[in-house]
């Protein structure tokens, strides 16, 4: 069955992506601490805030629509006329590099020279590093419609790596270059990502395994722009989809990097305060990052190509219905797991965990509470993820231009409610305003999932519902680890905090025994999708 070999391509593509993520969010969760050590937290925090935003916003705002329009559907298409409208990202890039650089150089306020030196060559070199990545834009969304595992495996492995490894080398020997450090990482990484894909394309196009595959590219001259006598340049229907989910991508950039745009542009932290805020927010969004976003980015390949867009549930195939309804059912089940329990254990291991990534700069003022905040916004990152994913995938253009004009008004909200919970309540206010702007999200993307389905007999929203014994246990583990945290963390020396821990791993593995105990259809289908293919390896 298609459908099935689609499901099982691409839980392979979100396995090997989390064990990427995991692998390379390690080496950076260790570069972090380690540049702690040599560097001041204002620089940090203009990297990690102002110039990484310069680059996600430029790189964002070029390709996202692209990526969801050009993802849409079947692969057998006129790949040239796709092709052609990939390009279009690399002037659209420039553009907004150009744009918001001089916004960047000339509007924002300026670092101290003496605090952070070299601030206007990190501007242009980040703007630089985001026109090089979408030169690689139309090889990632082949490979991507493809799924081609093992080259996007490959390819962030060997940038993330070398990336890491200049940074740490100019950390040491040049602590004195301040933004030039980063500048020339973020330069490396993206030369590295482009090179591997067009390198993999080189290589792979013409070749036994590409005739065998009938893959739609036979040279590496059908990869650049090409014009086609007698027909349009592009497929206008991709194009006319694109503008929609251009308009609504504008809006989910000011959602996702929300409290980025109000730090920087409003100013309502010092750059060093960024600094502390950023480093929660990346140890907090670890599991968001290297487990539910590779789920959100595979798994919207598979509905798409599964279900298709614009159609309700009684026009398709019945057997992909109920194939996509039990994926949903058991992913929402998946991430919810995954979210509470970072939610009940992330609160009581908060400060210890600071207190050993970073020492008494991030465990003492507010950095524990931030971490404790962050814990309960990772269980909203959780759901959102997997209930957008499903419904971008089948929005129809009508509808994704609806949900525009809602992810309009809730823009302007969160920036607003962002500004006057960080006056009321400092660094904390900016994730008190995520976790609203993610459950306002989280309710429409419900309401979609319920509508589409309501005609059928599936009920894939019963993924939201655990277990009532293993709530249970959950409540249980939270107040205990609560009050081993009063008593043995974190000023009891390194005996109390052993205690500590050891009460935590004895509750969470009372937590795991009991999901493998209540939740035997969600470990069948991790057991055969996620994990089989390891498994196989082993024996």
């Amino acid at each position: 069955m298609a459908a099935q070999e689609t499901l099982s391509q691409t839980t392979r593509l979100a396995s090997s992506s989390a064990l990427l993520q995991v692998l390379f969010r390690v080496v950076t969760f260790g570069l972090n601490a380690f540049t702690l050590r040599y560097l001041s937290r204002e620089l940090i925090g203009v990297v990690n805030v102002r110039l990484t935003l310069l680059y996600s916003t430029v790189v964002f705002l070029a390709r996202e629509a692209f990526r969801r329009a050009c993802l849409s559907g079947s692969t057998k298409r006129n790949w040239t006329k796709t092709i052609n409208l990939l390009w279009l990202t690399v002037p659209l890039g420039v553009f907004w590099s150009i744009c918001l650089g001089l916004v960047w150089l000339h509007l924002l306020e300026v670092p101290d020279p003496s605090v952070v030196p070299h601030y206007q060559a990190g501007v242009v070199a980040f703007g630089l590093s985001a026109i090089i990545e979408l030169l690689g834009e139309p090889f990632w969304v082949l490979a991507q419609a493809h799924l081609f595992v093992r080259l996007k495996v490959i390819a962030e492995s060997l940038s993330v790596v070398s990336k890491c490894i200049l940074t740490v080398i100019l950390v040491v020997l040049y602590p004195q270059w301040g933004l030039y450090i980063f500048s020339l990482a973020q330069l490396l990484y993206v030369s590295v990502l482009v090179m591997c894909y067009v390198i993999y394309f080189v290589m792979f196009l013409g070749s036994p395994e590409a005739t065998k595959k009938s893959f739609p590219i036979a040279r590496m001259k059908a990869l650049l722009p090409n014009l086609v006598e007698d027909e349009t340049f592009v497929n206008w229907k991709e194009a006319r989809l694109t503008w929609s989910f251009f308009k609504q991508s504008f809006l989910k950039q000011i959602l996702t990097e929300g409290e980025r745009y109000v730090m920087t542009f409003l100013n309502v932290l010092n750059f060093g305060d960024q600094g502390v805020y950023d480093i929660v927010n990346n140890l907090g969004s670890l599991v968001a990052r290297f487990i539910f976003l590779p789920i959100e980015e595979s798994f919207y390949v598979f509905f798409a190509k599964v279900l298709e867009r614009g159609k309700n549930v009684k026009d398709q195939k019945q057997d992909d219905v109920a194939m996509a309804a039990n994926v949903l059912e058991l992913l929402l089940k998946l991430v919810l797991l995954i979210g509470l329990t970072i939610t009940v254990f992330g609160y009581a291991y908060s400060q210890l965990a600071l207190d050993i990534y970073g020492g008494s700069m991030l465990s003492s003022g507010t950095g524990p509470d931030l971490l404790r905040r962050y814990s309960l916004y990772v269980l909203f990152l959780a759901i959102n993820g997997v209930t957008e994913c499903f419904t971008f995938a089948l929005m129809c253009k009508e509808e994704v231009d609806r949900y525009n004009f809602v992810m309009l008004a809730l823009s302007f909200t969160f920036l607003c409610i962002s500004y006057f919970l960080t006056h009321w309540h400092g660094s904390i206010g900016f994730i008190l305003a995520n976790c609203f702007n993610m459950g306002i999200r989280i309710a429409h993307s419900i309401h979609y999932i319920y509508d589409y389905f309501k005609e059928s007999t599936y009920r894939p929203l019963r993924g939201l519902l655990p277990s009532p014994f293993l709530v249970l246990i959950y409540i249980i583990s939270g107040v205990i680890t609560g009050f081993s945290e009063v008593f043995f963390c974190c000023d009891k020396g390194w005996m109390g905090r052993l205690i500590h821990i050891s009460m935590g791993a004895l509750c969470f593995a009372a937590t795991i025994i009991t999901m493998f105990c209540t939740e035997t259809k969600l470990i069948h289908f991790v057991r055969s999708q996620f994990l089989s293919r390891y498994m196989k390896k082993g024996t």
